[in-house]
């Protein structure tokens, strides 16, 4: 699968947070007997059967690659975001850990729900929303995608999201999910813009999104951490949109949407002259290429879902996990 990356000589660290909060993928088979003809027929991505297998599977292939801190036992699993995120957390635990994670404790995803959309055309895709032993009493969403009938289902997106926030969605009378296209423009935000709305809003601010957490908090908490004694620090934000990193939306039964989308940081920390950049933690190091000096610069991949509403009004981010992939000091 495809990967939207470009290489950036500047890679942005977000230091102290080696993977903001970092889980895993599922991958769930194909299913022939409810894609015929893909790319025509308007079906549901899959079954219902077949999505809880996928869930099952994502749990056993997470649990294996967390326990060995090897990336390879779920990378079959996980996709765009996730597998960023996923696959930078394991490397790091293996060069720290090699032996495996000291720490382990299996997952488990109970209470499953299933959300699956009927639609023509790839990718197929469907939302699955668990309670997890793990991130406190947050609901995990889960979003499953395939490119054709030869691959199988993987996570592209992973985020937590408080209890009583999930929407209710749209369904017809056979509980099939409706699609958001990307280009649907009667919502607060075109869902294929909400990546470089978001980031956009990270630097200059503005009215589009709600206050929270993820947006107007995290703004002030960078303006703070901008300019410390002896130290300058530099953001970047850049939308992520295409390939296996493209927004996928849900119609809400309110008439707006969920939307899942991507987005990725750059953070460079500079010291003044005779001064240096604080040792990050060994996590960190073990991503990090070069020797750090006067400069520091962390890259990260952040999985956002959003509330979007029908017609005018603020979009709202319900959940965002970020992960540190690569660094660089000089």
């Amino acid at each position: 699968m495809s990967r939207d990356r470009d290489p950036r000589s500047l890679r942005r660290p977000a230091r102290s947070a080696l993977i903001a909060t970092s889980v895993t993928a599922l991958s769930l088979t194909a299913s022939g007997c409810v894609v015929v003809h893909g790319e025509r027929e308007i079906l549901p991505s899959t079954t219902r059967a077949e999505a809880a297998k996928a869930l099952q599977e994502f749990t056993a292939a997470y649990n294996e690659a967390d326990k060995a801190y090897d990336g390879t036992l779920d990378a079959d699993h996980t996709t765009g975001a996730l597998a960023d995120i996923d696959s930078a957390r394991l490397k790091a635990g293996k060069a720290n850990n090699p032996d495996g994670n000291p720490n382990h404790t299996p997952l488990t995803l109970t209470d499953a729900k299933f959300t699956i959309p009927k639609k023509a055309g790839w990718p197929r895709w469907f939302v699955a929303d668990a309670a997890g032993n793990k991130g406190g009493t947050a609901r995990w969403l889960l979003v499953f995608t395939r490119s054709s009938l030869d691959d199988p289902f993987q996570v592209a997106y992973l985020t937590l999201v408080a209890p009583g926030k999930v929407p209710q969605f749209k369904k017809d009378a056979d509980g099939w999910a409706e699609p958001v296209p990307v280009n649907s423009t009667d919502l607060a935000t075109d869902p294929g813009d909400l990546s470089r709305t978001y980031t956009t809003y990270l630097k200059d601010g503005g009215e589009t999104f709600t206050d929270g957490p993820h947006t107007s908090q995290w703004r002030a908490a960078r303006q703070k951490n901008s300019k410390k004694p002896g130290m300058v620090t530099q953001y970047i934000d850049e939308p992520l949109t295409n390939g296996d990193y493209a927004p996928l939306a849900l119609r809400t039964a309110d008439g707006g949407a969920l939307v899942f989308f991507t987005t990725r940081h750059f953070e460079k920390q500079t010291a003044y002259a005779g001064t240096s950049v604080p040792t990050p933690n060994k996590d960190v190091l073990a991503l990090t290429k070069g020797e750090i000096k006067q400069s520091f610069t962390m890259e990260f991949v952040s999985n956002e879902v959003a509330l979007d509403p029908k017609g005018r009004g603020k979009v709202t981010i319900l959940g965002r996990i970020q992960g540190l992939t690569s660094a660089e000091g000089s």
